[in-house]
């Protein structure tokens, strides 16, 4: 049996919570043979006062919906509605540091029509950082993201992740972490599952909108650069930028903020626990967990800016 779940496990599955192992779904199912749904990846945290609480939940759940209208889904949930299950989730559960998986899918149709109806299943289970801990050997993958003329690509679509599949287990086939894709013009994008920023000059620098999904971590990021008075630019560059940055880092809910070793055996000469890119990633964790009031944060800032990067 997979370790996502066992004989205990508790999914909300249309309304009534269940045994994931009572759990069906048509074999009929759109989802499942053209691989039309639409999902989030969520995280929990237990905080340092001791709750629960899930990160930015309002926003996953306000993009599902969007993610479900963008590919002409009926989406009939409130985001309170599934907060509330699934909070309920985690605690029949008993979790507390989990990652989350809301899913809308499709019902029976071997049609190209559009359905007059949906499903929605939510999952948690424990999962350590998607990309582990240590820092990454990435390599530029031969794929490229999809066209976006070809598909609404701002919604986080099932269908969209087979391109990160092939990309990821090529870049693991030849000896890498993970892979960095471009886009059809040859620009940076992303990674199978993940935002990209770079670091130069103790500023950063990250795609533009456009060809890569608007992560939520990705914002949040950018929130925190704007609290810490870091310089940040969102535009569009070519990998051979990259060779000359000073550091680089992944950021996603599975992955939270995870830097690079190298890319395309590029060492990253600037010292990881020295960079602009380490402050971020301490930030963002001690945000999640809610280790940092407004006046310890704003105190962080202030001492940032005294140091020299």
């Amino acid at each position: 049996m997979a370790s996502y779940y066992n004989n205990e496990t508790i999914v909300y599955l249309n309304g009534e919570f269940i045994n994931a192992t009572e759990a069906k779904i048509d074999l009929y199912s759109q989802s499942l043979h053209y691989g039309y749904s639409v999902f989030e990846g969520i995280r929990s945290y237990k905080t340092v006062n001791g709750k629960t609480k899930i990160f930015k939940e309002v926003e996953h759940y306000d993009r599902l919906k969007r993610s479900a209208e963008a590919l002409n889904m009926p989406y009939h949930w409130t985001s309170q509605e599934l907060i509330d299950a699934t909070y309920e989730i985690l605690k029949r559960n008993n979790l507390q540091d989990a990652y989350i998986r809301p899913v809308v899918y499709a019902p029976a149709n071997m049609k190209f029509d559009t359905n007059e109806k949906s499903f929605i299943v939510i999952e948690a289970w424990l999962m350590q950082p998607f990309l582990g801990e240590k820092l990454l050997r990435v390599m530029t993958s031969s794929f490229q993201r999809p066209n976006p003329k070809g598909f609404k690509i701002h919604a986080k679509a099932a269908g969209h992740y087979v391109n990160s599949l092939l990309a990821s287990q090529e870049a693991k086939a030849q000896g890498f972490d993970e892979a960095l894709l471009l886009d059809i013009n040859d620009y940076v994008a992303e990674a199978p599952g993940a935002n990209f920023f770079y670091e130069k000059d103790g500023e950063l620098f990250t795609p533009a909108l456009g060809n890569i999904l608007p992560g939520i971590t990705r914002a949040t990021i950018l929130e925190l650069c704007a609290e810490m008075n870091i310089r940040v630019e969102e535009k569009l560059f070519a990998v051979e930028e990259l060779k000359k940055a000073d550091a680089a880092f992944f950021c996603g809910t599975g992955a939270e903020v995870i830097g690079f070793e190298s890319l395309d055996n590029y060492k990253f000469p600037l010292n990881w626990n020295e960079s602009v890119s380490r402050k971020i990633q301490i930030a963002y964790k001690k945000l999640v967990v809610e280790d940092c009031s407004e006046t310890q944060r704003h105190e962080d800032t202030k001492k940032h800016r005294e140091v020299p990067v």
